[in-house]
């Protein structure tokens, strides 16, 4: 062997460092480390979201303390919802009296609840104001309808305005008979809420209809004798069904009214309050691990079934979940053909020159449009100019009231569609310049036509594609929120857009929308505290909402894929 050959074995054996970045081996690495690190990303914030807002419906213990805060000793109940670590600088700076020397000191957020009571909901506490805390197990905690929770001890209960319970003389029967008053209201609450929202929500919806018929009549001059009589009597019937609603539901009313319950708070002050406002009440601190994960499955489902209420820092979020979901399946339906049709045509029909180059550019060049220029174009056109003209058109009856000249969910679901269009067409443009041409010059020669050729075999070969364009338009407009302010979304919407009342999807009507509803809990609430671990959770329903809308969308395209690989092939 000579020098040359075993220099040769010698680099094989041991590989410069030149030799190693030409054989493309970290390019390898650093896209796995990418990989990785995105993964980890994406777990960890899922991780957040789920830990910070899903561990609110947990029923935490509350805690009874002694607090000394200026030479005053006050006792205190509440929950602990977080714990920091300040400086003694910043305490002194706050204007707290510190005793010892320590640089660091525990800070806790305590939630005290009792807001009509205590002002506030929430208090910052250092720990070394805390005096001996205790758990004792009757302490009562009340989720109201107004004012947040309610901390204390209960003492009595009254039905009907009779005392039926006093827990001075028997506690486990007073709590019997508290939990029996409550769940007798909520059974009143849910008949009440059916006939509010249902009958007589059918009842003013019939009455709505009869107004834009007479006016109908009168503006074609067709308002007679007759048309009047037939009117006239179909009111009195809805008016008569009205009111025989109107007398059930002051019979409602008046059979909870005077249910009430006293209570004791933490400072000793008895208070008398009324049961109608009770959501649940429970005793944490004597609750099992079985008790409290019932407890925890039905303040879940709660949240995710039930209507928001305090300014959407309590209850549920369903009507935002329905109003976001609705509004991307509108979305998708229009924007699909539309960017399918266009990609076609660019990919298809169009001659290849310079005018299709600059069409090209310009669709690239919207999907870069910041989304709120597109909530301002369909402020503007969509909704002054187009729904006007509808109004005027279809609606004049309704006049000056707009129907579809104001913001709602087609208007948004057509301001969505636009924004999203420019990346189906690209999508479905690349998924067309793939497909072979000898694919469709056989399908020419077998006798098939131009348009059988692209409606029987081009597209369905493109489909994968399609949904690929989908799948991202999705992603996007189910996030999207600063269009959605200006074009149909709004903070509380009294009713969904689809009912059982003709025409069943009211498209004219506003919604609500996940996104936004993160917004206004985050940004705009007053009780930002109370605020916060719904914002974590509503934050993660919207990523599991888009993920499921988009696993549904990658299975569909998956199936046609394999479905058409041998055409392609």
């Amino acid at each position: 062997m000579n020098t040359q050959d075993v220099t040769t074995l010698h680099s094989q054996k041991n590989p410069g460092p030149l030799v190693w970045v030409k054989s493309g081996e970290p390019m390898i690495w650093i896209n796995a480390a990418a990989v990785s690190l995105s993964v980890i990303a994406v777990v960890g914030l899922m991780a957040l979201l789920a830990v910070r807002g899903f561990s609110h419906f947990w029923p935490k213990d509350v805690m009874l303390s002694n607090v000394a805060y200026q030479d005053n000793v006050r006792p205190i109940l509440g929950e602990v919802v977080e714990e920091v670590e300040v400086s003694r600088q910043q305490l002194l700076e706050a204007g707290f009296t510190l005793k010892g020397s320590e640089d660091f000191f525990q800070r806790t957020l305590l939630k005290q609840g009792n807001r009509d009571f205590l002002g506030s909901d929430f208090v910052w506490l250092i720990n070394e104001q805390l005096d001996a805390p205790q758990y004792p197990e009757n302490v009562v905690v009340i989720e109201r309808l107004e004012w947040g929770n309610f901390y204390g001890y209960l003492k009595s209960v009254t039905r009907d305005g009779a005392l039926v319970a006093d827990a001075a003389e028997d506690e486990a029967g007073a709590w019997e008979a508290f939990q029996s008053v409550i769940a007798d209201t909520l059974s009143v609450r849910e008949a009440i809420h059916v006939i509010e929202r249902g009958d007589i929500g059918r009842i003013n919806y019939a009455m709505e209809r009869l107004r834009l018929e007479e006016r109908t009549l009168e503006l074609a001059d067709a308002l007679d004798a007759t048309a009047q009589a037939a009117l006239a009597s179909e009111r009195a019937e809805l008016d008569a069904q009205y009111k025989v609603l109107q007398d059930q539901l002051y019979t409602l009313y008046d059979s909870i009214t005077n249910h009430s319950y006293s209570a004791i708070l933490a400072d000793g002050r008895e208070v008398s309050l009324p049961i109608a406002k009770v959501v649940r009440a429970y005793q944490p601190n004597g609750m099992g691990i079985a008790d409290k994960l019932a407890m925890y499955v039905e303040r879940l489902w709660e949240f995710l079934s039930d209507e928001p209420r305090e300014a959407n820092t309590e209850g549920g979020i369903f009507p935002a979940m329905f109003g976001t979901v609705m509004m991307v399946i509108l979305m998708a339906i229009i924007v699909t053909p539309f960017g399918v049709v266009a990609a076609v045509y660019l990919r298809e029909y169009a001659r290849q020159g310079l005018v299709t180059r600059i069409i090209r550019v310009a669709v690239n060049n919207l999907a870069g449009v910041p989304s709120i220029v597109y909530g301002v174009f369909g402020l503007g056109f969509f909704v002054y100019f187009l729904g006007g003209e509808l109004d005027q058109l279809f609606f004049p009856a309704a006049l000056p009231s707009p129907t579809f000249g104001t913001p709602g969910l087609m208007w948004a679901s057509l301001t969505l569609a636009l924004l999203t269009l420019p990346v189906v067409i690209v999508a479905t443009e690349e998924g067309l310049a793939r497909i072979p041409k000898s694919v469709r010059e056989g399908s020419l020669a077998l006798g098939a036509t131009r348009a059988e050729t692209l409606w029987r075999v081009v597209l369905p070969m493109a489909t994968p594609a399609m949904m690929t364009g989908l799948i991202l338009a999705v992603a996007r407009a189910a996030g999207e929120v600063a269009p959605l302010m200006l074009v149909g979304v709004v903070k509380l919407a009294p009713s969904l857009p689809l009912d059982g009342n003709y025409p069943f999807i009211h498209l004219d009507q506003k919604f609500m929308h996940l996104g936004f509803h993160i917004y206004d809990v985050g940004f705009q609430s007053p009780n930002v505290e109370a605020a916060r671990p719904l914002v974590y959770a509503t934050a993660l329903l919207l990523v599991i909402i888009i993920a499921l809308l988009n696993l549904a969308a990658v299975t569909l395209r998956n199936r046609l894929r394999e479905r058409y690989k041998s055409l392609e092939a």
